[in-house]
């Protein structure tokens, strides 16, 4: 039997990998920067203080790798949320359980108006994204979602919680061709005190999430980590260790990464480690270095200008005009809206309803430039913008 990555990863020297990466010296970066295939000790080095003197030719480095892997272009892609619905108490998290929030679960039909109006937007892949409540987002209700979204919109990927590879079949048959998972984080300490209670507390559980989604049929594979909640390089190291795995393990799906920084949510939650600008540049291309083959995604949790100045360094896929909240995009959902607190279901009052109309998105964006000015934005900068990249017509089975 293969061993999986938890087993593995229980196995790395993570703690020296972390000291490589603050004490690294200008002869330890010089010497990654001159191999074409990276090791972790590498990438430590290029993570390490040592490795920011050289960021402008690391820069340089990542963008060279990217185009000649990828050209220049940038996959677009917008997040559509289904129900902000959660069972799991995630102290950083908008729909955290305990969390005072509008809540509401969108219906196919309301599904269908959201997609249709991303697609006229120009969307051809969409993210369906959900809190993790199998009373209202079971694997039936996401199935539905996929075959009713089947023939408008080429590329259906899926960000729910964690199941089982029986339970990812019907909504691999149904045409979701991709599954999103994020560890959060990779320190098995922090992430036991900020998932206080719910399925996902299980550490192990959903860090062997993709290998499950895999065995079941997705074409692609998305995995990160939430930068804030522990070191940036502790994460980083985790984050290239489980990709490099996944690149040799789940062989028959393509790869991307995000590196997610958190943003203001209902509950006020707060950082607990910087990760600034200059973090993010350095991790994004280094990490590129480490996995040239990769797709590197960016949200817009990012603003706009860093937006414009990271898309060089090794992005491949860009979110844009997103909504993190259920009917974000055309206002469904609205007559349904309900309060709850800690749990509990708290319909609205009269007066409320008439005010109250909009769901609690996850967290607020940085970036709110819509679609199109985006895609004019990537085209001025000398890329491609991608609505569509793929066709079902191309698979023998026609998924």
């Amino acid at each position: 039997m293969p061993v999986s990555f938890v087993e593995q990863f229980n196995q790395l020297p993570i703690e020296n990998l972390c000291r490589k990466a603050q004490e690294a010296s200008k002869v330890d970066v010089s010497a990654a920067l001159t191999k074409n295939i990276l090791n972790l000790t590498d990438l430590a080095a290029l993570l390490s203080p040592s490795a920011t003197k050289q960021l402008e030719f690391l820069a340089n480095r990542s963008n060279r790798i990217t185009q000649q892997r990828f050209g220049r272009v940038i996959r677009l892609f917008a997040p559509l949320y289904l129900s902000n619905e959660c069972i799991n108490n995630c102290v950083y998290c908008g729909f955290s359980r305990d969390n005072s929030i509008l809540r509401v679960t969108l219906s196919i039909d309301e599904v269908v108006n959201e997609a249709s109006a991303l697609a006229k937007q120009g969307f051809r892949n969409i993210l369906l994204v959900a809190g993790e409540h199998p009373k209202f987002v079971s694997s039936g209700y996401m199935a539905d979602c996929v075959t009713a979204l089947r023939s408008k919109i080429p590329s259906i990927s899926l960000e729910v919680g964690p199941m089982e590879r029986e339970e990812y079949v019907p909504l691999v048959n149904s045409g979701a061709e991709g599954l999103v998972v994020y560890q959060e984080t990779y320190n098995k300490e922090v992430y036991a005190n900020m998932h206080t209670s719910g399925p996902k507390r299980n550490f192990d559980w959903r860090l062997e999430t993709p290998e499950r989604a895999h065995a079941a049929g997705f074409r692609r594979l998305g995995i990160g980590a939430l930068y804030g909640l522990s070191d940036w390089r502790y994460e980083t190291i985790c984050l290239a260790a489980h990709a490099d795995y996944l690149l040799r393990r789940c062989w028959k799906s393509q790869l991307t990464i995000s590196l997610p920084r958190l943003r203001p949510c209902a509950g006020e939650f707060q950082p607990l480690h910087n990760f600034n600008d200059q973090n993010l540049v350095q991790t994004i291309c280094a990490l590129r270095l480490f996995l040239p083959d990769v797709g590197i995604i960016l949200s817009t949790r990012e603003s706009a200008n860093l937006r414009n100045q990271l898309i060089p360094l090794g992005i491949t896929s860009m979110s844009a005009g997103s909504h993190t909240e259920p009917g974000g995009y055309t206002g469904a959902g609205k007559d349904k809206i309900r309060h709850t607190k800690r749990g509990n279901i708290k319909e609205l009052s009269e007066n409320d309803k008439g005010s109250k109309t909009k769901a609690t998105g996850q967290f607020d964006i940085a970036d709110e430039r819509c679609p199109e000015t985006v895609a004019k934005t990537i085209s001025h900068l000398g890329y491609e913008p991608v609505w569509k990249d793929w066709d079902t017509s191309i698979l023998s089975n026609g998924k």
